[in-house]
């Protein structure tokens, strides 16, 4: 299922802890800047958090991740992570996402993820479910 029409955005600013001995951001905080920003967007723009896949037995795997960096962020600078679900398959999605700098809107990093579905009991892919994927389609 290709889907990618709705991107949700949040808002961060780099950290004293987010900076490297280059004096920019770290290449691993940008992962960590993707996932804080998907943890805020379940719960806010898709009506689902994270917690609420924790209470169904679910969790979310990552397999792929791909990362595409074009400038740096430096310290106290603000920036937006945007996102949007690419693809629904039947154990994963595809998350696409952009870092954009807040003052002049240029690019710092793009990419994707997938995440697998994964049960909390065996650890194992799980089909996901039309509910999940209904509320993931937007």
């Amino acid at each position: 299922m290709n889907l990618g029409q709705a991107k949700f955005e949040t808002e961060m600013r780099v950290r004293p802890d987010d900076i490297d001995m280059n004096q920019h951001v770290h290449a691993s905080r940008y992962y960590d800047y993707l996932l804080a920003a998907r943890y805020d967007q379940m719960a806010r723009c898709y009506q689902m958090s994270l917690e609420e896949f924790f209470e169904l037995g679910f969790a979310w795997f990552t397999r792929v991740s791909h990362m595409d960096f074009k400038r740096p962020l430096k310290m106290g600078e603000d920036f937006i992570v945007r996102t949007w679900v690419e693809e629904i398959l039947k154990t994963s999605v595809r998350v696409s996402f952009e870092i954009v700098k807040r003052k002049n809107r240029k690019l710092a990093c793009a990419g994707y993820c997938e995440f697998t579905l994964v049960s909390l009991k065996t650890g194992r892919a799980e089909v996901i479910p039309d509910s999940i994927r209904d509320k993931y389609s937007v």
